[in-house]
């Protein structure tokens, strides 16, 4: 059984993402005093009392405005509607309602959806009576809250728990294996995520960097459950950048910390660049499994040898992921995206391999037989015994007599071998060195 959905919506700047971070006890959702800087929904989880439920933030609806990113923005909201079993409207408690305010109402009331109405911005005593007018919008009794203070929170979610499906109160934990779809902006994230999903669950645009936060979205595979992270489009840094953009590429950056495996986007129709080679190398730090997705293969001009050259390209300049697979595809027109969810899948299961500890053994005597350990000042390193001590990514201990005398060549030299000897096609391998007797 899953947990129950609970979708902010309302106009720009009233305070959604504001409050959703509060509930969800972390700066998750980008807060700029910029109407529209939220421009996709969020998903996280949150928890009152004994009941965990999945918390959505989303773009502000402004109904009647028919600019191309805000009409994408309402749909969005109206997704998060959809998908949401309880429904918070926040509105501004200082400005008092406004016509979109009648209108997003409307539209929760055709929805048929359970909702709640939170006054925001009621700071103090004075600014009270200001959420009595509220009552206006048929949607039930409005709560008063300050998102910004904390106040009025516990009635709010007391209010929105009291209208959860009875089956959804108590859930147990999340375990679906989470994707983060990364790379620079425009190379066709959300494309991918949406072609996937077989909706339109991301905001997809011709416009660099349209993806401003980590959008979350559940997702099922035959009978396997992931989670799908599509980043805001990582750009370079540099000596200063407004806050939304700093933000951004947090988000990017914690995404991938979050993630078993990252999707490498890479736009196929031009060479690989520098700021490619960038996110792969916080991947690669990151410990992360890795699928490289050569992305925009219908605009690439093929001849004979066209896709061995690209690839030969990728190696060269990515040589430090040599271990992950390369998928061509067309993410805009679904073409060869059938092989990219076999191809993670065979990568994850990989990066959660337990190799058996003789046959370990096996390979690093075989290994140390073969190359002489290394030395310094006469003494050389002995390797005593191996063990595989972790999984995600693949981790193994050499016990030794002094782990000092390990080198970075040494360790890329016994990489290989043990890669040679049990795959772990897409993941990265650890090599760590213990002293005899120390865990």
């Amino acid at each position: 059984m899953s947990k129950a959905y609970v979708a902010l919506v309302g106009r720009p700047n009233t305070g959604k993402s504001t409050l959703f971070n509060r509930l969800a006890g972390s700066r998750i959702s980008i807060v700029e005093n910029t109407p529209g800087v939220t421009r996709d929904r969020i998903i996280t989880e949150a928890q009152w009392l004994d009941s965990s439920f999945y918390l959505i933030d989303t773009g502000g609806i402004e109904p009647e405005n028919e600019d191309i990113i805000l009409i994408q923005m309402r749909r969005q909201a109206e997704l998060a509607m959809e998908m949401a079993d309880v429904i918070v409207l926040i509105c501004d408690g200082r400005t008092g309602i406004h016509p979109a305010d009648r209108d997003i109402a409307e539209m929760i009331r055709k929805s048929g959806t359970p909702c709640v109405v939170a006054v925001n911005k009621i700071d103090d005593y004075d600014s009270f009576p200001n959420a009595y007018e509220f009552f206006e919008l048929g949607l039930g009794e409005p709560v008063s809250i300050s998102a910004e203070h904390g106040r009025g929170l516990g009635d709010l979610l007391d209010e929105v728990i009291a209208n959860f499906p009875d089956s959804k109160v108590q859930q147990e934990l999340d375990n679906r294996r989470k994707i983060a779809v990364i790379g620079k902006p425009n190379a066709g994230k959300s494309t991918l995520v949406n072609t996937l999903l077989g909706e339109e669950r991301v905001i997809v645009s011709n416009i660099a960097g349209t993806t401003r936060d980590a959008i979350d979205t559940l997702f099922d595979y035959g009978e396997m459950k992931f989670t799908l992270i599509d980043t805001a489009g990582i750009k370079k840094k540099k000596r200063s950048y407004d806050n939304i953009e700093y933000y951004s590429n947090l988000r990017a950056q914690q995404a991938i910390e979050r993630s078993d495996i990252c999707l490498l986007m890479i736009d196929s129709s031009v060479p690989v660049t520098e700021q490619d080679v960038k996110i792969a190398a916080m991947a690669h730090e990151a410990n992360k499994a890795i699928v490289i997705v050569m992305n925009k293969w219908d605009k690439v001009v093929k001849e004979t040898n066209t896709m061995n050259e690209i690839t030969k390209d990728v190696r060269n300049k990515l040589h430090f992921i040599d271990h992950a697979p390369v998928v061509f595809l067309s993410a805009i027109d679904g073409k060869r995206t059938q092989k990219l969810m076999p191809t993670v899948i065979e990568v994850l299961d990989e990066y959660e391999k337990r190799i058996n500890t003789g046959f370990v053994n096996d390979v690093i005597s075989n290994a140390v037989s073969m190359n002489t350990t290394p030395s310094k000042g006469g003494k050389h390193m002995k390797v005593y015994y191996a063990s595989q001590v972790q999984t995600k990514p693949p981790t193994f201990a050499l016990h030794v007599n002094d782990p000092d005398l390990a080198t970075q060549s040494y360790t890329r030299y016994l990489v290989g071998k043990l890669r040679d000897a049990f795959g772990f096609k897409g993941c990265p391998i650890k090599v760590v060195y213990k002293a005899r007797g120390n865990e």
